[in-house]
């Protein structure tokens, strides 16, 4: 696995941009703590670069610069 290192607020991250979630203006990459790429950081946003976002307990990923979202794989009406 390749990596490519972004330098963050939280310090040096590593952004695996062959995986990834699919997001509705541009995919969430894997981010990674270490260089092995052995322990999960969080997601980088492919729209704006960043990895200033959230994830909610059903799986849904927002981007706080730029709103780009990845909504949740299974919703249902009674968690609204």
């Amino acid at each position: 696995m390749e990596l490519e290192v972004v330098e963050t607020p939280a310090g040096a991250l590593y952004v695996d941009r062959a995986n990834g979630e699919r997001g509705e203006k541009a995919p969430f990459f894997h981010v990674y703590a270490d260089e092995a790429g052995e322990t999960r950081w969080g997601y980088f946003c492919g729209n704006c670069e960043t990895v200033n976002n959230a994830m909610d307990s059903m799986g849904r990923i927002e981007c706080n610069e730029c709103g780009n979202i990845r909504k949740p794989e299974e919703w249902d009406a009674a968690h609204e």
